[in-house]
């Protein structure tokens, strides 16, 4: 799913250079379940975000799916992003105006080509089933708990069928009940063959994965296999 040889990432201002990256050199296959962890700022969600095009690496090759993304224009990146990546975030970033069934709609409108609306109708309302929420499609997302409104962003990474799910700190907003239970649905999505690479500062959620990446001042100290070794109940409150 991921190749990345040599990346590094380096933030340029008029007096000094930040080097948040170097010579990073990972691969992720399809089916894995990778965390990565690391003390605050050593460059774990500045990984994520190059890994989600959401910003280029300043130096280094980086493959998706089999795919050279180096030199590709916005818009290039912007349509392979929509095909492969669905994104968990900590803040959730649901939009507040527009209902659950909507929130999780929303990338579909930018799909390439486009699907038709019987199609995409099915899409949001299975995303949602899979998330227990398939009864709240008409509330806003301040009408819903903490939890609930993650569970909303899942369903909304999942409605692409993406080939890989990025999750940055899902659980930072929630409380360790509602943690647990967002832990516990994407240990299930693993486990249904999705692949996740998961940056969280928890080390029980990091001990969940497969294959634990540590970083330390924008570098790699580890990239081994373990197996996992905390397995998270899931609590799906009403």
């Amino acid at each position: 799913m991921i190749e990345m040889q040599g990346i590094g990432k380096v933030f340029e201002t008029q007096d000094f250079q930040t080097h948040a990256l170097r010579n990073i050199n990972i691969s992720i296959e399809q089916g894995e379940f990778v965390s990565i962890s690391g003390p605050s700022g050593c460059g774990k969600s500045t990984l994520l975000s190059i890994m989600g095009l959401l910003e280029p690496a300043s130096t280094g090759r980086y493959w998706l799916a089999g795919q050279s993304v180096d030199n590709l224009t916005f818009d290039q990146a912007a349509a392979l992003r929509n095909l492969h990546i669905g994104f968990i975030f900590q803040s959730f970033n649901l939009v507040d105006a527009m209902s659950v069934f909507d929130n999780v709609a929303l990338p579909l409108r930018y799909r390439v080509p486009k699907l038709s609306a019987q199609e995409s109708q099915q899409r949001v309302m299975l995303c949602l089933e899979k998330v227990g929420l398939s009864h709240r499609v008409q509330h806003l997302p301040g009408q819903l708990s903490g939890g609930q409104q993650q569970r909303v962003a899942i369903a909304r990474a999942l409605v692409t069928q993406p080939s890989i799910l990025l999750v940055d700190e899902a659980t930072g907003n929630l409380d360790s009940k509602s943690g647990d239970a967002v832990m516990g649905l994407i240990g299930e999505l693993h486990q249904q063959g999705t692949t996740i690479c998961m940056v969280t500062h928890d080390p029980r959620y990091a001990d969940m994965a497969s294959r634990q990446v540590k970083l330390f001042d924008g570098e790699l100290l580890g990239c081994g296999y373990t197996a996992p070794k905390a397995e998270i109940n899931m609590y799906r409150p009403l």
